[in-house]
């Protein structure tokens, strides 16, 4: 039975949700579980992980600059006093197994629970492994993933085949459409609805992609459903005023269930969280991935779909000239839509979390 459990890692909502999903499963196992969160300050973690209802404690940890060689002095030493801060907490939370979803705080705290000999479990949610687990997997006793042949990247009798976590809500979608135009303010006659997210911090490509033709989303008869983030916020609200069409848009999406159940088409980056809720979800998708990530590995994962059919993939350079075209044309093309949602579905992997709670079962005698 696990009594006391440690998961870390964070950055962005990609790591944070998986994490929570899994800290849910785990107290849904075993009720009387005391488990802790181990984040990097100033990151989203820090907010996310408390209003989910969990403890969390803060590393002072940043990740390494790829461009700025030099600076990386002073990361190297951040990551050694973080070792030792991470080492303290786990000497006296005592964890029976330590959970690591990526981010910059998991590297530095598996790495004081594998050298305390405490059982570490690796989950990686991308089809591209990144730096901090290919640097944990070594001395990892588990390691979960979701997408086949990653033995490219990690020891294969470590891997076990999972998937990514989702949000509960999400995984069981119980509201009606009703409900939800009403939570948008969307008139109640809707017939057709793209949403639009540049994950959790935004993403400026697909927010002036969406912005510079406004036009084109007011005559097409669609609403909008368009998540910002907070650096596009007044700007999106300053472009919008200018045009009369069913549309929401805020900094960020709280009720992302009733998000999807309005969606016909989705816009989204290629984040492995996001990716795992469409899949389950089967939505028709277009796919932008950030360039902007380590080993470009949401253009990895895009690839992962649209080569299969799944998906289709639009990149950063282009998006400004050709997703808003691309979208309302998928809107309008519903033999497509379905062929995107059939295929899309083969992918899914369900109850990952359950799954990863039964690995982690094994761990602890």
């Amino acid at each position: 039975m696990i009594q006391r459990a440690i998961i870390s890692g964070g950055g962005t909502g990609g790591h944070i949700f998986p994490a929570i999903s899994i800290a849910e499963a785990l107290q849904r196992r075993y009720p009387q579980i005391d488990i802790l969160f181990i984040g990097a300050e100033g990151r989203m973690e820090m907010q996310r992980v408390p209003q989910a209802g969990f403890r969390i404690k803060g590393l002072h940890i940043r990740g390494l600059d790829r461009k700025r060689i030099w600076r990386n002095v002073g990361v190297l030493k951040d990551f050694l006093r973080a070792l030792v801060t991470a080492r303290d907490l786990i000497r006296e939370f005592e964890p029976q197994v330590v959970i690591g979803v990526g981010g910059y705080a998991s590297a530095p705290t598996l790495k004081a629970a594998q050298s305390l000999g405490i059982p570490t479990l690796i989950q990686e949610q991308n089809s591209y492994a990144g730096v901090t687990n290919k640097f944990l997997a070594r001395r990892a006793t588990k390691i979960c993933v979701a997408y086949p042949e990653m033995e490219r990247f990690f020891p294969k009798d470590k891997i076990v085949l999972t998937g990514n976590p989702i949000r509960p809500a999400i995984e069981q979608l119980s509201a009606t459409r009703a409900e939800a135009l009403e939570y948008f303010r969307l008139p109640a006659d809707t017939e057709q609805v793209v949403l639009v997210v540049g994950g959790s911090l935004g993403a400026r490509s697909i927010n002036e992609a969406i912005g510079a033709r406004l036009q084109e989303w007011e005559q097409s008869g669609a609403a909008l459903i368009w998540q910002t983030g907070t650096g596009f916020a007044d700007k999106a609200q300053q472009l919008l005023a200018g045009y009369r069409f069913p549309v929401y848009c805020a900094p960020f999406i709280q009720r992302m269930d009733l998000a999807y159940t309005l969606a016909d088409v989705v816009v989204s980056r290629a984040g492995a969280s996001a990716i795992s809720e469409l899949c389950h979800l089967g939505k028709p998708t277009i796919l932008v991935p950030s360039p902007n990530v380590a080993e470009d590995h949401q253009t990895k994962n895009a690839l992962a779909l649209s080569t299969r059919g799944a998906a289709i993939l639009v990149t950063d350079a282009e998006a400004h000239d050709v997703l808003t075209p691309k979208a309302l044309a998928l809107l309008a093309d519903a033999p497509q839509r379905q062929s995107l949602s059939t295929e899309i579905k083969k992918l899914a992997l369900t109850e990952a979390a359950d799954r990863i709670v039964d690995e982690l079962a094994k761990l602890v005698p």
